[in-house]
């Protein structure tokens, strides 16, 4: 059975440049500084549903 995957997305541009494995255990969303091709700098990504 293959894991459930879950984007990233730039808070600034809104790309969904990730995905990450889902945790069931994790309760909040996730955040994350990481690089974002689209905007050239390091911005906030959060988790999408």
């Amino acid at each position: 059975m293959a894991q459930k995957q879950i984007a990233l997305a730039c808070s600034v541009c809104g790309s969904r440049n990730y995905t990450v494995a889902a945790n069931p255990n994790r309760t909040t969303r996730l955040e994350i500084k990481k690089y974002c091709k689209h905007c050239n700098k390091h911005t906030l990504h959060r988790e999408t549903r």
